[in-house]
C-alpha cells in the first residue's frame, strides 16, 4: 500500500491558520475540521473559510472564531483538553506533540520550565484550534509522513504578550533550530511559532522537493498582502512509491594523495563506527598526476559534524566538503533465521509484496570457517534456503 506524504513549501512562512487553509484547500472539508474541533471539551470554536486571492494566486483563507477572552493555559491544561476529547489516538499524539514543543521552546526563552511555562497567545481558543485542527486536517488526508522546505521567517519586530519582539519571534528560531531559514526582506512575521512548533513536531527538514505523485495541491491564505510574494503556505500532497522509504541525507568527501594507504582501511572502519551509513574509496588522479583516493561517506544529518572532525583527525586532508542529497530506500529489518548450517543473522528486504532474505557477510564468514566449507559455496547455500520460491 502507498504511503501518503505531504510537502510543506514555506516560501512565505507558515502559520496556524495558513496550515488550516492550506488542508482545506487541498481537500479536507471545513466540516470534518469543524466536527473535530467540536469533540474538545471547550466552547466556542468555529471555523469560517473563503476564497481569496494573493498576487494572483486564488488561496483558502480559514478564520478562527471564538466566543472566549484570552486566556493563559500551561501545557498540562492542554494535555487535558486533547487528552479528554473524543479524537483519534495519532491526531492526539501530533497535536500534544506540537503543544509540547512549543512549551519547550518558550521554557527555554524565558528561562523557565515546562511545567511552569504559561502560554499566552498559544494558550488561547484559536491557536489550540490551529493546532488541533492541523492535525485533524493530516489525519483525514492520510498523511503518514511530512517534509518542510527551507522556511521564510520575515524581520522586523512583533508586538507581544510579553512586549516588542524581534522577528523571527525567539521561539520561532528555537523551533526551527534543524531546519533552513531563509531571512526574508520583508518587514512581517512571515512565521509564527505555532506555525513553526508544526513543522518542529511534525516535519522533516528537505530543501529540495522529495520524488512523489502528486495528489492535490493547496494555498493556505495569510492575514498580510506582501508586496514582494504571495503571502501563502503551498501544500502538496501525494504518494510515494510503494515499499519505499524516503529520507534526507549528507554526503562527505575529501581527497588524500599523501596518506599511508594501509591507514585506509582503518578510517573506513572508524567512520562507520561513528556513524557513517556507507563509505566508499575511489582512485583518483590528484595535481601534477599524483594518485590519490577519494573518500566519500554517506552521513545521517545529525552526524556531519562528528564524522568531518574525523576525516581531520584520521586523515592527512585539510579539506572536507558536503552536500545535501536524497534517497529511497526498502524497509529492511535484521531476523534470525533456522538454516541446515545453524541460526543465521539476516537481512529482510521488502519492495511490494516480495519479500527475500540476504545473509550477511560475518555470518557467512563465521559459518564457512566452523563448518570447513568455502565461503562462496556458504554463501551460495544460505541464499537458496532463505528463498526457496525464488
Amino acid at each position: 500500500m502507498a504511503t501518503t506524504v505531504a510537502y510543506f513549501d514555506c516560501f512565505s512562512g507558515i502559520s496556524g491558520d495558513m496550515t488550516l487553509g492550506a488542508l482545506v484547500d487541498a481537500g479536507v472539508p471545513l466540516e470534518v475540521l469543524q466536527a473535530g474541533l467540536d469533540l474538545l471539551p471547550v466552547k466556542g470554536i468555529t471555523l469560517r473559510a473563503q476564497k481569496v486571492v494573493k498576487n494572483a494566486i486564488a488561496a483558502t483563507k480559514v478564520d478562527v472564531l471564538v466566543e472566549e477572552q484570552r486566556v493563559q493555559r500551561n501545557l498540562h491544561d492542554l494535555e487535558k483538553i486533547v487528552g479528554d476529547s473524543g479524537l483519534p489516538e495519532r491526531v492526539k499524539e501530533r497535536a500534544l506533540a506540537v503543544f509540547r514543543k512549543l512549551a519547550e521552546a518558550e521554557a527555554a526563552v524565558h528561562g523557565t520550565s515546562v511545567e511552569q511555562i504559561h502560554f499566552h497567545e498559544v494558550g488561547a481558543l484559536d491557536s489550540i484550534a490551529d493546532v488541533v485542527g492541523a492535525a485533524i486536517g493530516l489525519e483525514e488526508l492520510g498523511v503518514e509522513k511530512i517534509w518542510a522546505s527551507p522556511v521564510a521567517v520575515g524581520q522586523g519586530f512583533v508586538q507581544s504578550a510579553h512586549g516588542r519582539l524581534p522577528v523571527p519571534a525567539p521561539a520561532t528560531v528555537r523551533l526551527l533550530k534543524h531546519f533552513e531559514i531563509r531571512l526574508a526582506r520583508v518587514n512581517a512575521e512571515l512565521t509564527t511559532p505555532t506555525g513553526a512548533a508544526i513543522l518542529a513536531a511534525l516535519a522533516e527538514p528537505a530543501p529540495e522537493v522529495p520524488p512523489f505523485r502528486l495528489r492535490s495541491v493547496g494555498f493556505g491564505a495569510g492575514g498580510r498582502n506582501l508586496a514582494d510574494r504571495p503571502n501563502v503556505l503551498r501544500l502538496l500532497v501525494g504518494e510515494l512509491p510503494v515499499s519505499l522509504q524516503h529520507e534526507e541525507i549528507l554526503v562527505l568527501e575529501c581527497q588524500v594523495d599523501d596518506l599511508n594507504p594501509e591507514i585506509l582501511p582503518y578510517v573506513v572502519e572508524r567512520l562507520l563506527e561513528e556513524g557513517a551509513l556507507d563509505v566508499t574509496l575511489h582512485p583518483v588522479t590528484m595535481k601534477k598526476g599524483r594518485p590519490g583516493s577519494l573518500i566519500q561517506v554517506l552521513s545521517p544529518p545529525e552526524k556531519v559534524q562528528s564524522l568531518a572532525e574525523l576525516l581531520f583527525r584520521e586523515t592527512s586532508t585539510i579539506g572536507v566538503r558536503w552536500y545535501r542529497t536524497q534517497r529511497s530506500k526498502l524497509p529492511r529489518r535484521q531476523v534470525e533465521v533456522s538454516t541446515s548450517l545453524g541460526v543465521v543473522k539476516v537481512k529482510e528486504l521488502q519492495f511490494g509484496d516480495q519479500v527475500w532474505r540476504t545473509p550477511e557477510f560475518e555470518e557467512c564468514r563465521r559459518l564457512a570457517l566452523e563448518h570447513g566449507l568455502p565461503l562462496r559455496q556458504v554463501y551460495d547455500r544460505l541464499l537458496r534456503e532463505l528463498n526457496p520460491t525464488t
